[in-house]
C-alpha cells in the first residue's frame, strides 16, 4: 500500500514528533505536581536521560509511546504497511536501547518504572499509579536515605 503522504510531507510529520515535552509526559508530570512531588527533568547526568526523575526516592520515569517502544496494547501492536523490515529493525533497536537505560540506572541504585502513553489517558488513574509507587518505594528506602533538605514531603490532598 502506498503512502497517502508525499516524501515532503511525510518528512515533515516525522520530524514534528517530539522526543520530550509530550502530552503523555505532560499527564504524568501534572499527576505528580498535583501530588505535590517534586522532579527533575530529563536529568543529562543519568544513563538514558529519564523523562522524569524524583531524587529524593531514587526514582527514573521513563514515559514512553506504545507505538514507538513497542508496548503489548494495541496502538503498541499496529504494524505500518510500508518499509515493514525498517520498522521492525528500528522498534527492536529502542527496545533493547530501553533494556540498556534501565539496567545502567538500577546498576546505580535507581529504581526504574515505565509509563506508557495509554496508561496516561486516565488524570485520576495516574495519580492512583504513581502515588502508589512512590510510596512502595519510600517504603522500601532506610529512613534518612534520599533524604534531601530541598525536597518536600508530598503534601495531602
Amino acid at each position: 500500500m502506498a503512502d497517502v503522504h508525499t516524501r515532503e510531507q511525510r518528512s515533515r510529520n516525522m520530524a514534528a514528533i517530539r522526543g520530550k515535552d509530550t502530552k503523555p509526559e505532560i499527564r504524568v508530570r501534572s499527576a505528580l505536581h498535583r501530588l505535590g512531588y517534586r522532579f527533575r527533568l530529563h536529568r543529562k547526568d543519568l544513563p538514558g536521560k529519564p523523562d522524569i526523575v524524583l531524587p529524593k526516592y531514587r526514582l527514573a520515569i521513563f514515559v514512553h509511546g506504545c507505538f514507538w517502544h513497542s508496548h503489548s496494547c494495541r496502538y503498541g501492536q499496529v504494524q505500518p504497511a510500508t518499509r515493514s523490515d525498517f520498522w521492525t529493525n528500528k522498534r527492536t533497536d529502542t527496545m533493547e536501547r530501553d533494556k540498556k537505560k534501565a539496567l545502567a540506572l538500577e546498576q546505580l541504585g535507581w529504581t526504574v518504572v515505565t509509563l506508557w502513553e495509554c496508561e496516561t489517558k486516565d488524570a485520576e488513574a495516574v495519580s492512583v499509579t504513581l502515588r502508589k509507587i512512590i510510596e512502595q518505594q519510600q517504603a522500601q528506602m532506610p529512613s534518612e536515605a534520599g533524604k534531601d533538605d530541598q525536597e518536600q514531603e508530598p503534601q495531602d490532598a
